[in-house]
């Protein structure tokens, strides 16, 4: 009489439990939440100004009136926090970023509003200065057109505090500069916010998917065909991102950032794994844009392509995750969570 070893086939078939839907469920090693959903939006100047991004279909530029009802729907589908991403007209930007902080400006002005209409809802603003500067990189730049590293973190101080004092939740540096979480750390405890937290950009890479982006902000223009790889990191490298996270985790950072998103899982993967720290990436315009190109084309199903996306991400060790698709994803989780509710009841 021969035995079955539990290990070994037919003892063991892998896909026993794939045959039945509450099986699947009960063994998924990851769930997606509207909890991992950060929504990126983008503000303008003005009123009842709404201005769509064409390379970014269904996304809009959106002024703060209306910004405020959208943050407000975002706020009742579960969602804890947007990223506010501000598009500067051309008279604002300068060679020495001055309106970046401006108490009164686009930024400032959108979080105050938004933290006196939807306090529940957390306020994640992007430090950088290339919305700001007339040549769109993302700080003060010498005669050849080289970023200076630590003139630039001094202006990023400034910026960082003037969002603290409006209210912002979560002060978010992306302009990879060294050394500047614990320069931006250091005056936010000074200034008394010792409870505004710190979301770095830590690994964000010299990347071609971010041109969407650029487009909405207004910044592809000044740019000129420019690009950034003196100071965002090579795609080359992984190691190099671990020692970035590394040093910005020990400067004061609470969270930190990968971005792109799903061409560099493996970034994310090993910062969860090897550092064990809040550790989130951002599912970015270009990544938007293609899934958008590809669904309106009838390439791709949308829904399920879109969730198999995000479910990567987590899968990958993402504890949250920055998407385009962030007010989508909740609508369907809700309307699921109230379809299940229904048949309970039946």
């Amino acid at each position: 009489m021969s035995v079955s070893i539990q290990g070994a086939f037919p003892g063991r078939r892998m896909r026993r439990v794939r045959k039945h839907d509450f099986s699947r469920r009960l063994m998924a090693e990851n769930q997606l939440s509207v909890n991992d959903l950060i929504y990126p939006m983008f503000v303008l100047e003005g009123t009842n100004r709404r201005e769509s991004v064409a390379s970014m279909p269904g996304i809009e530029r959106l002024s703060i009136d209306l910004l405020l009802e959208e943050a407000a729907y975002i706020a009742s589908l579960g969602v804890p926090a947007i990223a506010l991403f501000p598009v500067v007209s051309q008279q604002f930007k300068s060679e020495l970023a001055e309106e970046a902080y401006n108490v009164d400006g686009l930024v400032q002005t959108a979080v105050r509003a938004l933290k006196a209409h939807v306090p529940e809802l957390g306020v994640i603003t992007d430090v950088a200065l290339d919305p700001f500067t007339v040549h769109g990189q993302d700080g003060i730049i010498d005669d050849e057109g080289y970023v200076l590293n630590d003139i630039t973190t001094e202006i990023l101080i400034k910026q960082a505090l003037s969002h603290a004092d409006a209210g912002a939740d979560v002060i978010a540096p992306s302009d990879m500069m060294d050394g500047r979480i614990g320069a931006i750390r250091e005056a936010l405890e000074q200034a008394g916010h010792i409870n505004t937290q710190i979301m770095a950009y830590s690994a964000k890479y010299a990347s071609n998917y971010y041109g969407p982006f650029r487009d909405a902000v207004g910044s592809t223009g000044n740019l000129k065909g420019g690009d950034k790889k003196t100071y965002q990191m090579d795609p080359a490298n992984s190691d190099e991102a671990l020692h970035e996270v590394a040093m910005d985790i020990s400067e004061g950072a609470d969270m930190v950032m990968v971005k792109p998103g799903m061409p560099y899982l493996d970034v994310v993967r090993r910062v969860k794994s090897e550092l064990q720290v809040p550790t989130y990436a951002y599912q970015v315009s270009g990544e938007y844009a293609m899934h958008m190109a590809a669904f309106q084309n009838g390439w791709l199903k949308e829904r399920e392509t879109v969730m198999e996306s995000l479910m990567c991400f987590k899968r990958a060790g993402a504890d949250g995750v920055l998407t385009y698709f962030a007010k989508t994803v909740a609508e369907w989780l809700v309307a699921d969570a109230a379809e299940r509710a229904l048949n309970l009841k039946k």
